[in-house]
C-alpha cells in the first residue's frame, strides 16, 4: 500500500513501512524503513513529526544547501538519494561528469506518479527485473530535476506486499541538447541515522563459495564489490545489514540484493555525524556511460528486505520473493528431476558405449535425467580447443546427438547437455573465422583463463551468433536440459566495436548481450530445464534466475564443503534454485572420505542429483543410491517447494566446555500447509565423551501434532574396526578374508527416532537424540555418529 499527500511517502508492506519526504530544499530525507507503523492521516508534516529529524543550526567545518536554507547541510541529513558538489561527501547515489568538465549535480523533487501494476521495463535496456503473475504490484515513481541542466532523475520504487519486500531501480533521462558522463548511478540508497549496524556479506572463490562474514560497521567504510565480470564467487551481491543482538529467529534484519550479473557494488558508510548509508548498483570501478541527448540509462533492479524475526525471518521473505517474482516459465512450480551428470565419471573422456552404460545403471538406481557434460563437440579432448564450435564429435558419438539421445529416451530418461556459449578457444574454427570477435585488445598480450576467451556479447552480430548456434543445437534432439556454463572472470575489458572513449561501457553492454541471449532462447525453448553455471557460484545471482529456474551452487561436491556453501545460499536464496550433486569418495575437490549418507542428505536440500560413476559402485553401495533416489522422490516437494529454516550452523562460535557451536549444523523444510517438514544434522568432528545432541525444527505448526522418525540404517560392521574382537568369539584381522566375509552378511542396527509430539514441543524443547557412541559400548539404542556423519529427520501432521 503507497499513501502520498503533500509531497509524504508511505511505502506499506504487510509488516515493514518505508517513509520519505521532499525537504524545503528540494532533497528527498528518507525518514524510515523497518517494523510497520501506523502513519496518521491526513497525511501532513505533523503526521509525520515523529519521523523528521530536527534542524534549527547547521553543523561547524560544513556547508549548508544554500543561503536561504542555512539549517540544512546534507552531509549530516538522511537522504532518499545522493550526489557530489552541496556538501554530501558521503558515498553518492549518483556521480556525473558535464560537458564543462564539472562534477556537481543538484537533484530536487519535481513530480511523482502512482501505477497499479508491475508494468515492463526500457526494451532498449532488456534488464531483467521482477515480475507478478496477477499484476498487483503497486509502483511510485517520482522524478527529480536537475537545477544545473535538462537531466531529469526518476526513482521507482515497487511494493511485493506479500513478501515484505520492496524493490527500487533508478533512470537518467538527457532531455538537454548535449551529452553527460555516468561515473556512477546506484540502484539503491538507504540512510539509516544510527551506526548501531552489522554488515554481512559472503565472500569465496572457487570451489568455496558464499562464505558468511560479519563486521561491525560504527565508523568509515566496507565495500562489497565484483571486478570480475561477473557477479562473482568472490563477492556474492546479496548482503544483510542487522543488529548487533540479532539472531537466526530474533531481531532487526535488512536483507539487499541486486537483479544483476555483472559487476555490483554494496557499500556502508557511516560518517562523523554517526548516520549509516547503504547503496547498492552497477560498480562504478571503470564504469563511465555516454548518455547522448535524448536517450535515457536505467538500473539495475535492487531488492530489499526487512523482517523483526532475525536471520531466518528475513530469508523468508527472500525466498518467497525469488520463488514467487523471480523464477519464471514452465518450470516455475514443477518439481526438479533427479539428475546423473557424466562429468566426474568421465571428465572429457566420453564416448556413446560408455555414456549408454553409466545411462542404463542410472537407470536402474532411478534416474530421471542423463546428462551429457563437457567433451562431446569439436575435437573437445581437454580444455585447450574446439569452444565455440558446437558440432558433434562423431567419433565420440557416431549417431550425433539425436541418435544419442533416442537411446536415453528409449531407456526412459530424458536427455541433457552442457554447453559454454560465451566462450571461444584460440584453436577452434570460430576463431580462426572471427578472431576480432573475442574480448580482447588489439596489439596487447591477452591473460588467459582455462585456455579460454570470451566472446564479445556487446555486438550484436555475436549475440546472434550465440542465439542462431544454440538454437540449431537445441532443437537437434530431444533435449530437455541445458546446463549453461562460463569457466572464467572477465579480464581485458575492450570491445573492438567501440570507441576509446566508450569502453567504460563495455562491462555492462556485455551483460546486456548475455540478457539477450538468455531471453530469446528461453522463449524458444520454454519447455526446456537450463541449468546456470559459471565455474560453479561464480555468477549466482537474481538476473540469471530471472532465465533460468536454478543454478549450479559450486564445483565443490564435498559434502563438508557444501553444507557451509547452501548454508550460505540460503540467506538470500531458496534451495529450489540450488542445484546438489551426491559425488564419489574421495571427493575429486577435497579427496575427503564422507559417508555417501551424508553426501545424499546435503544433496537432497537442493535440487538433487549424482555425479559419480554408478558403474564402478559396490553393489552395497549402488543400493543405497537406489533407496536415496527413491526416497528423495517420495519427500523432494517438501524439499524443492518447502519453507527452508536454519538452525545451529558451523559458522557458529562458541567457548564453552562441550559446546556443539560450530561443529553442529541444522536444517529443516517444511511444506507450505506446514503438514510435513524434513529436518537434517550434520556434524563437523566427533568430540569424544559428547553422546547428548538435540535437533530443534523450525516452522511447524506450534497446535499439530506430528509423527517424528527418522530411517533406521544399518552400518558395515568394519566402520568399527578391530572392536569387532571385543564381541567375536575368534579374534578377526583387520582386512582378513574373515573379517570381509563377517561384513558381508552382519550389519550395525542403526537407532530408530519415533514418536508423536506436537509441534511447539519440537521447536521449543528441541528434541533429545537417542545417545552417541562414545567408546563405551554399541547396540541399537546408540546413534553411530562418526565425523561427518549426519541425520534426517522426518515429521508428518498426525490427523486424530
Amino acid at each position: 500500500m503507497i499513501q502520498t499527500a503533500n509531497d509524504i511517502f508511505v511505502l506499506h508492506t504487510a509488516h515493514t513501512t518505508y517513509a520519505f519526504r521532499k525537504l524545503p530544499t528540494g532533497q528527498l530525507e528518507h525518514l524510515y524503513y523497518g517494523r510497520k507503523i501506523h502513519v496518521c492521516e491526513p497525511l501532513d508534516e505533523n503526521a509525520v513529526a515523529p519521523l523528521i529529524e530536527k534542524h534549527t543550526f547547521q553543523p561547524g567545518n560544513s556547508c549548508v544547501y544554500d543561503r536561504e536554507h542555512d539549517a540544512y547541510t546534507l552531509e549530516d541529513l538522511c537522504l532518499e538519494m545522493s550526489a557530489y558538489g552541496k556538501g554530501d561527501i558521503r558515498e553518492p547515489f549518483v556521480e556525473l561528469i558535464y560537458e564543462d568538465g564539472s562534477f556537481s549535480s543538484d537533484f530536487v523533487y519535481e513530480s511523482s506518479v502512482r501505477f497499479e501494476g508491475r508494468g515492463a521495463r526500457d526494451a532498449e535496456d532488456a534488464l531483467p527485473a521482477s515480475y507478478d503473475e496477477k499484476d498487483q504490484v503497486e509502483h511510485l515513481c517520482v522524478t527529480l530535476k536537475d537545477n544545473n541542466s535538462a537531466l531529469k532523475l526518476e526513482l521507482h520504487y515497487y511494493i511485493y506486499e506479500d513478501c515484505d519486500v520492496i524493490t527500487r531501480s533508478a533512470k537518467l533521462i538527457n532531455d538537454g541538447e548535449n551529452a553527460v558522463q555516468i561515473r556512477r548511478l546506484m540502484s539503491c540508497q538507504v540512510d539509516f541515522p544510527t551506526s548501531d549496524h552489522v554488515f554481512t556479506s559472503f565472500h569465496g572463490a572457487w570451489a568455496r563459495e558464499m562464505r558468511r562474514w560479519d563486521v561491525p560497521v560504527a565508523a568509515g567504510k566496507y565495500v562489497n564489490a565484483s571486478y570480475t565480470g561477473t557477479s562473482s564467487s568472490r563477492a556474492n551481491p546479496f548482503v544483510m545489514l542487522s543488529g548487533r543482538e540479532t539472531t537466526e529467529d530474533t531481531g532487526d534484519c535488512y536483507g539487499f540484493n541486486l537483479v544483476y550479473s555483472g559487476n555490483h557494488y554494496e557499500a556502508v558508510e557511516v560518517n562523523s555525524y554517526g548516520k549509516t548509508r547503504f547503496v547498492s548498483g552497477i560498480n562504478p570501478q571503470n564504469f563511465c556511460w555516454q548518455l547522448p541527448a535524448g536517450e535515457s540509462f536505467e538500473t539495475p533492479e535492487a531488492v530489499m528486505a526487512y523482517s523483526r524475526a532475525g536471520y531466518n525471518g528475513m530469508s523468508q521473505c527472500m525466498h518467497r520473493f525469488v520463488r514467487e517474482h523471480i523464477v519464471r516459465g514452465a518450470w516455475k512450480k514443477k518439481v526438479r528431476p533427479v539428475l546423473l551428470n557424466s562429468w566426474e565419471a568421465a571428465y572429457f573422456d566420453i564416448n556413446e558405449k560408455k555414456l549408454l552404460q553409466l545411462a542404463k545403471a542410472g537407470k536402474e538406481a532411478g534416474i530421471e535425467l542423463f546428462v551429457m557434460d563437457d567433451g562431446w563437440f569439436g575435437h573437445r579432448d581437454n580444455d585447450r580447443s574446439s569452444l565455440g564450435d558446437w558440432k558433434v564429435n562423431t567419433k565420440k558419438l557416431p549417431n550425433g546427438l539425436a541418435g544419442l539421445c533416442k537411446k536415453i529416451n528409449d531407456l526412459g530418461m530424458d536427455f541433457g547437455i552442457w554447453v559454454e556459449p560465451e566462450m571461444v578457444n584460440v584453436d577452434s574454427e570460430l576463431y580462426k573465422a572471427h578472431p576480432d570477435w573475442a574480448m580482447d585488445i588489439p596489439g596487447k598480450n591477452h591473460s588467459e583463463g582455462r585456455n579460454q576467451r570470451l566472446l564479445d556479447l556487446s555486438r550484436a552480430e555475436v549475440q546472434d551468433y550465440i542465439i542462431g548456434q544454440m538454437s540449431d543445437l537445441f532443437s537437434s534432439a530431444n533435449i530437455a536440459y541445458v546446463k549453461w556454463d562460463m569457466n572464467r572472470i572477465v579480464t581485458d575489458y575492450y570491445s573492438k566495436i567501440l570507441p576509446p572513449e566508450r569502453q567504460g561501457e563495455v562491462a555492462h553492454r556485455y551483460v546486456l548481450g548475455l540478457y539477450r541471449c538468455m531471453k530469446e532462447l528461453t522463449e524458444r525453448f520454454p519447455e526446456i530445464l537450463f541449468e546456470g553455471c559459471a565455474a560453479g557460484g561464480n555468477r549466482f545471482d537474481l538476473g540469471i534466475l530471472s532465465y533460468f529456474p536454478q543454478i549450479w551452487a559450486s564445483d565443490d561436491t564435498d559434502a563438508l564443503c557444501r553444507a557451509e556453501i547452501q548454508t550460505g545460499y540460503s540467506y538470500g536464496y531458496p534451495m529450489s534454485v540450488v542445484s546438489a550433486h551426491v559425488s564419489s569418495c574421495p571427493n575429486h575437490q577435497t579427496l575427503r572420505m564422507t559417508p555417501l549418507e551424508t553426501r545424499f542428505q546435503v544433496a537432497a536440500f537442493g535440487i538433487c542429483g549424482y555425479e559419480c560413476n554408478f558403474c564402478d559402485m559396490k553393489k552395497e553401495d549402488f543400493d543405497a543410491v537406489k533407496a536415496q533416489i527413491a526416497l528423495y522422490k517420495e519427500w523432494r516437494k517438501v524439499l524443492q517447494t518447502g519453507s527452508f529454516y536454519r538452525g545451529r550452523n558451523f559458522s557458529d562460535q562458541g567457548s564453552v566446555l562441550g559446546s556443539s557451536a560450530g561443529n553442529i549444523q541444522e536444517w529443516t523444510c517444511v511444506s507450505e500447509d506446514r503438514e510435513k517438514a524434513v529436518g537434517f544434522l550434520m556434524q563437523k568432528l566427533v568430540s569424544p565423551n559428547t553422546q547428548f545432541e538435540y535437533y530443534r525444527p523450525n516452522g511447524l505448526n506450534p497446535e499439530a501434532r506430528y509423527h517424528f522418525y527418522n530411517r533406521s540404517l544399518k552400518y558395515n560392521v568394519k566402520e568399527f574396526g578391530d572392536l569387532v574382537n571385543t564381541v567375536a568369539p575368534v579374534h578377526i584381522r583387520q582386512d582378513s578374508v574373515a573379517h570381509n566375509l563377517i561384513a558381508k552378511f552382519v550389519k550395525m542396527d542403526g537407532e530408530a527416532e519415533d514418536f508423536c509430539a506436537y509441534g511447539d514441543a519440537l521447536m521449543y524443547a528441541g528434541v533429545k537424540l537417542k545417545q552417541a557412541f562414545g567408546g563405551t559400548g554399541y547396540n541399537e539404542q546408540i546413534r553411530h555418529f562418526p565425523d561427518f556423519a549426519s541425520r534426517m529427520y522426518f515429521m508428518e501432521q498426525m490427523n486424530d
